[in-house]
């Protein structure tokens, strides 16, 4: 299922800032360099979430082949958009902390009467 053209159709998706001010050029460049991939992870991530139910950074980043850096900088702007949501518990990462579990957003679980098309409408 093809999310990121639905929420592209219902909502303009917000230019998050990956660079600071006074980060050196090659935080400008590296930042530069991921905008076009920013969708596609956020689909990958929804995906597996969608698919396996709630989980850790490392989780996602085991079961989609993403590094965890990759995932921990798009779960805070999957929540902003309202792609994802936390689950209100810790899970295990890989080193041993805890870290927080994150779910899908369901329209079902907040609006139970309102449908992606209805909102559109």
């Amino acid at each position: 299922m093809d999310y990121k053209e639905a929420f592209r159709q219902i909502f303009a998706m917000p230019d998050f800032p990956r660079v600071r001010a006074n980060d050196p050029l090659t935080s400008f460049e590296a930042a530069e360099l991921i905008k076009p991939v920013v969708a596609a992870h956020h689909q990958v991530i929804l995906d597996c979430l969608l698919m396996h139910g709630a989980l850790g950074k490392d989780g996602i980043a085991a079961l989609t082949n993403l590094d965890g850096n990759q995932v921990a900088r798009r779960l805070n702007e999957m929540k902003v958009i309202g792609l994802i949501e936390l689950t209100g518990n810790t899970v295990k990462s890989n080193s041993g902390r805890n870290e927080r579990e994150w779910k899908a957003f369901s329209l079902s679980q907040k609006e139970p009467n309102i449908s992606l098309q209805q909102s559109v409408a």
